[in-house]
């Protein structure tokens, strides 16, 4: 495995520079950034918008935070079980319905940008927006991966158990074994497009394998 450190902005640039590469003109790029909070994964898709648009892309960013299942399916065994965290919070269906299809081949390129008030416990309502050929969705949360929705590129942060750990608050330590299970069962460092070590956000490095 080698190891290429580079900044912040220099992971922000190759990611651009990966995802221009593939960008069809007459359709619709899929990214996933995937990653546990304490990497930050929405604020590197974040950091993608105004890049890609400055090329010429129109760029929607999505959060998986807004795309969760009802309390009531999401706490059914408990506000802090791991495993259920793992299976069954992130509504990926709606997300793939709402989002991924519409910009697939002969997809209609009108998707819904929210879907979940979390907070709330309701539909948040947002109307519809439609994308233009060319636009680059980045799709921004935990546990993206693996599950067979359809990405043209796939980014994961990764951190080691103990930066992880000591990254995220007191109140989330429950998901940890969440995050283990997933590095476990799904491995994504070893299929992603692009996989970057975060232990220290302000020295990012890119993996690959020699």
């Amino acid at each position: 495995m080698r190891v290429r450190s580079v900044t912040p902005e220099g992971l922000v640039s190759e990611l651009v520079e990966r995802i221009a590469k593939i960008a069809e003109p007459d359709g619709w790029t899929r990214v996933a950034v995937d990653g546990a909070p304490a990497a930050g994964p929405d604020r590197l898709a974040e950091a993608l918008v105004d890049p890609l648009r400055a090329l010429g892309h129109e760029a929607l960013h999505v959060r998986t935070g807004d795309f969760l299942r009802p309390r009531s399916v999401r706490f059914e065994f408990g506000r802090t079980d791991p495993d259920a965290y793992y299976e069954g919070w992130f509504d990926e269906a709606g997300l793939r319905r709402e989002v991924l299809d519409p910009l697939g081949p002969g997809g209609t390129g009108r998707v819904l940008p929210t879907l979940w008030d979390p907070v709330r416990d309701r539909a948040t309502r947002a109307g519809y927006l439609t994308l233009p050929p060319g636009a680059v969705l980045l799709v921004s949360g935990d546990l993206l991966l693996g599950s067979g929705l359809p990405f043209e590129l796939a980014a994961h942060l990764v951190m080691s158990p103990a930066a992880l750990a000591r990254h995220t608050p007191p109140e989330l330590a429950w998901t940890l074994p969440a995050y283990a299970r997933y590095a476990a069962e799904v491995a994504p460092q070893t299929f992603a497009d692009l996989v970057a070590k975060v232990d220290d956000a302000r020295h990012p490095a890119i993996m690959s394998v020699d």
